[in-house]
């Protein structure tokens, strides 16, 4: 009988372990984003002042954060989604840096 019992538990193990890599897989694992809504290029000019509202909403430098944001919008016509982090959907933004290397973009 507990031979039975684990190999149960190690065939439920060996199930949820497959379905992990399935899904990963096919993109549905992580942080998986719809590149038409945020890749390269997917805002109009127009769209930058609410797109980084959402960006910087959770900032203490809310200021800073717009004017950069909105510079960066304008040249890249794009924003990452969330509110920190995820730049990689956005590879203009991500690599816009200042005179000393660091992120130009939030």
């Amino acid at each position: 009988m507990a031979k039975l019992l684990v190999a149960f538990f190690l065939a439920l193990i060996a199930i949820s372990m497959l379905q992990t890599m399935v899904m990963a897989s096919h993109g549905r694992g992580g942080n998986h984003y719809d590149q038409k809504r945020y890749g390269p290029g997917s805002l109009k000019i127009n769209q930058c002042p609410s797109e980084c509202t959402r960006r910087c909403s959770q900032t203490q430098y809310h200021k800073p954060c717009m004017f950069f944001c909105q510079k960066c919008c304008r040249t890249c016509l794009c924003v990452p989604p969330g509110y920190y982090g995820n730049k990689q959907v956005c590879p203009c933004y991500n690599d816009w840096k200042t005179k000393e290397g660091g992120p130009k973009c939030p």
